[in-house]
């Protein structure tokens, strides 16, 4: 693996792992909306080029051939904010993930590596329960699930090896988003009340640069045609990530868990075993929930 393509190059686990790849000593070809990056920085081996991947006739026109040997796809329109649950967004987003694969084997890539999401198995499992009446939103789970299952049949049938890193929870320095550890941070920061649902639920998270890294391995060792969970090796019930943020972070703020019973789908805590990322690449996450709340806090204080 030595000339890599990413999609998605500027948005937040995109841009990691650009610097991740760079750092590898790889050549990377950065695809983005932007006319410009904002995340990235000028650097040796990094060519950027805007590129709207919905439109894979001009980045095949564009790109040379024969050159790249792998191909990283971040690039999914609508995964924040109210576009999650645009089924017609979504369902987009899963067929010009297809489309991006078949490029890639044009391109000559010989990989197709795709950011999946643990949300596929909460799909899986609300979906196929008896009864269930699953909630708008998993209709972001299902685009990431539908793209996955389409992408192993025409892998299959082009001769490409498509490789599946599933993401948990993301989070970190750069991101702004009202996802639950910012918006938690953020309390923290304001002095707002710790006012929580009953927190029961499994959860993971993982913090930013170690998803990179997991990109990075995965890319160069995973098995084609498998799918590997990025998470931090130490899943648990939500309330306890919460106790540690307050703990480490806030120790005089008091915690308020209420009665309210959690109503989504409760995956149980195999669901987030790392086994096999950690057999197959040799991935560990090194950044502690602690430490990585703290610097995501730290960074979060200059928007105040």
């Amino acid at each position: 693996m030595k000339n890599v393509i990413i999609t998605g190059a500027d948005g937040f686990v995109g841009s990691y792992t650009v610097k991740k790849f760079l750092s590898e000593g790889c050549s990377v070809l950065a695809l983005d909306m932007g006319v410009k990056p904002n995340r990235l920085d000028t650097a040796e081996n990094l060519t950027y080029m805007q590129c709207d991947i919905s439109d894979t006739g001009y980045m095949l026109e564009k790109i040379p051939h024969g050159i790249y040997d792998t191909f990283i796809h971040f690039a999914w329109a609508g995964s924040a904010g109210s576009a999650r649950t645009d089924y017609n967004i979504q369902m987009k987003n899963a067929l010009d993930t297809v489309e991006c694969m078949k490029a890639a084997k044009k391109l000559g890539c010989s990989r197709f590596v795709c950011a999946g999401s643990i949300m596929e198995y909460e799909v899986c499992a609300a979906i196929h329960t008896q009864g269930s009446r699953p909630g708008m939103g998993y209709i972001y789970g299902m685009g990431k699930h539908i793209a996955h299952c389409i992408c192993k049949s025409v892998a299959a049938d082009i001769d490409i090896e498509p490789v599946w890193p599933m993401i948990t929870n993301a989070y970190g320095v750069g991101e702004l988003s009202p996802r639950f550890v910012n918006t938690t941070l953020r309390k923290i920061i304001n002095g707002e009340p710790l006012q929580f649902t009953a927190a029961t639920q499994n959860y993971d998270f993982v913090y930013v640069s170690d998803v990179a890294k997991a990109f990075y391995l995965i890319a160069d060792k995973g098995k084609p045609f498998c799918e590997y969970l990025i998470g931090s090796s130490n899943a648990r019930p939500l309330k306890e990530f919460i106790i540690e943020m307050q703990q480490t972070l806030a120790p005089d703020a008091d915690l308020l868990f209420g009665d309210v019973p959690f109503t989504g789908t409760n995956m149980p805590i195999n669901i987030f075993d790392t086994k096999d990322i950690e057999k197959d690449t040799g991935f560990k996450a090194e950044v502690s929930f602690a430490e990585g709340t703290r610097m995501t806090m730290e960074w979060l204080k200059k928007f105040k």
